[in-house]
């Protein structure tokens, strides 16, 4: 009998949060909120967690998450979304949260400086893609096969919602999800290097996987 998979709901928000902390950081220590919010790590997930129930529905969005649950509690979870206008809805959600903690419009330009060094390496395929991102599985419940679980869920909604073809994209020298893709039937479609972004995450860039759904 498989997980159960269900869509994320209000109540979900801190794990949603430690969710998209934990894909952005894939296997390395630091990931965009990190850098960009430059907070310590309460105050980061205060305000993911206060991202994913903004007014604006961002790919950080509850509502665009789907959860597997495993022993009675959420074990993993992705965002699943067409890949169209989803960096327009993500910088007005965090002005959303910025204004509603009272970030002045310095702070504000701050954050997005920071992040901008994502910007040199970051792909999301097509526009007309159906678009997987922040996939992330608690440790105590990796190799159950959840997120490959999870991600012919995704793959299914996109191909009820119309969509042809999926996309995903993770670090360069983040193995066991680039295994983890491949088994669910995604292949090599691009990657992007940078030495400024590596210096700053210790990853050389994104690699971009696709397939057809």
């Amino acid at each position: 009998m498989g997980p159960k998979i269900r869509r994320a709901l209000a109540w979900d928000a801190d794990f949603i949060a430690w969710t998209i902390l934990a894909a952005q950081r894939g296997h390395l220590q630091r990931g965009w909120f990190d850098i960009a919010l430059n907070r310590p790590e309460a105050e980061t997930l205060a305000l993911v967690r206060r991202i994913t129930l903004a007014w604006t529905q961002s790919w950080w969005h509850v509502s665009r998450f789907w959860i597997a649950e495993a022993d009675g509690m959420p074990a993993a979870a992705l965002c699943a979304l067409p890949a169209d206008r989803t960096l327009a809805a993500a910088r007005s959600a965090i002005g959303e949260i910025a204004r509603a903690v009272g970030l002045d419009a310095a702070e504000q330009s701050a954050i997005w400086q920071r992040g901008a060094y994502s910007g040199k390496c970051w792909m999301q395929g097509d526009d007309s893609n159906w678009l997987i991102e922040h996939v992330a599985t608690r440790p105590s419940h990796r190799g159950r096969g959840l997120t490959l679980a999870l991600i012919q869920h995704a793959l299914a909604e996109g191909k009820a919602s119309g969509y042809g073809r999926a996309s995903i994209a993770f670090y360069i020298g983040n193995e066991a999800a680039e295994r983890c893709y491949a088994k669910a039937g995604f292949v090599f479609a691009e990657e992007k290097r940078d030495p400024e972004f590596e210096a700053l995450t210790g990853a050389p860039g994104f690699r971009r996987f696709e397939r057809a759904i």
